[in-house]
């Protein structure tokens, strides 16, 4: 891969050659755009075959997929994305846990995934445990952090506290998921994790199982069934990852707040003021429009997660008509002040 990277920043044209390794692009054409194409599906690493890198190190199985789209079909944003990673996943590999990490965020702590199998295989308390999340961090926070972009209140005191009623919300990003929850089922005490060997399928050609992947990530896969309602994260709210801790943790499972001091992950924060505006927005208002549906932490939760977690749930979810008294607080004390006016 070096050698190939420098010739073609020596050269500045990637030759035929190359072309022909790019296994996961062969299948995009001049006739395809991000938004109308086909699904693709294609293994680039078969941890069947033993591959290695230079250090003799075994790789995992490795796999790039684009699910199908069209422009006239709802891809549901990021909870479609996810939904379509779970089902070719189960196909391919069906992995007991699942790491969620946004696309602008990398690993900065390798040590965390035994960490977290550490909470997921308590001999007291994994089998209730769901997801464990970690702390959003970010790489381009200036000094003076402007725009609030390291949100310390929520990392370094409201999820703390939250981890005591049942554990923190799940976030969209750094978290460790139990497959099983992710897919609707309600707790028991039966779900204890096994980490074993599984059988793996060495009848099926890599070809097979890109083609069986395939179908499951079409437009029409998921039309009459519970894909994004039951199964899979929800869709129809701008916060999916929220609501969908919140469905989680109502189906009896708890979540694990997890802040190492070396972070576990990093990312890239917005940077302008416009940027952090359109993010909060989309926050505040998913949040608020989580209360008003019948996902309410209030009344879906009731008897479901403790009072703690629902009080927890709806500081956020009333963060948007929180902003008018935020306001208030704001504006008329200095007008005040600037007449001569007394506040009593």
């Amino acid at each position: 891969m070096e050698n190939n990277i420098n010739s073609v920043a020596n050269s500045g044209v990637v030759n035929n050659d190359i072309r022909k390794q790019h296994k996961g692009f062969s299948e995009w054409s001049g006739m395809t755009t991000p938004r109308d194409h086909q699904p693709i599906v294609k293994i680039l690493i078969d941890g069947r075959d033993g591959a290695r890198d230079f250090e003799g190190n075994v790789l995992p199985t490795l796999v790039y997929m684009a699910r199908e789209k069209k422009q006239h079909w709802h891809h549901n944003f990021k909870a479609g994305a996810m939904n379509s990673l779970l089902r070719v996943s189960s196909e391919i590999s069906n992995g007991a846990l699942i790491l969620n990490v946004d696309c602008d965020m990398y690993s900065n702590n390798s040590e965390t995934i035994k960490d977290a199998l550490c909470f997921f295989m308590d001999e007291e308390k994994g089998h209730e445990v769901a997801f464990i999340q970690l702390p959003q961090h970010f790489n381009n926070v200036t000094k003076n952090d402007l725009y609030g972009n390291s949100i310390l209140s929520i990392s370094e005191i409201d999820f703390h506290g939250l981890d005591g009623y049942g554990g923190p919300l799940y976030i969209g990003s750094g978290c460790y998921h139990r497959r099983e929850s992710l897919l609707g089922k309600k707790y028991d005490q039966t779900h204890k994790l096994e980490l074993v060997a599984r059988e793996r399928d060495y009848k099926s050609t890599s070809l097979d199982l890109e083609e069986r992947a395939k179908n499951l990530i079409t437009c029409t896969f998921e039309d009459n069934t519970q894909w994004g309602n039951e199964v899979g994260l929800k869709y129809g709210c701008p916060v999916e990852d929220v609501i969908t801790g919140l469905s989680i943790q109502c189906n009896g499972w708890k979540s694990v707040y997890f802040n190492p001091r070396q972070r576990g992950f990093l990312g890239v924060a917005p940077v302008t003021l416009e940027q952090v505006l359109v993010q909060h927005k989309r926050w505040s208002e998913g949040d608020f429009q989580i209360i008003l549906s019948k996902y309410s932490p209030i009344s879906y939760g009731r008897n479901k997660i403790t009072i703690g977690l629902q009080m927890g749930y709806a500081t956020y979810c009333l963060w948007a008509p929180c902003s008018i008294p935020t306001l208030y607080y704001a504006i008329i004390p200095p007008i005040y002040f600037l007449h001569g006016i007394s506040v009593r």
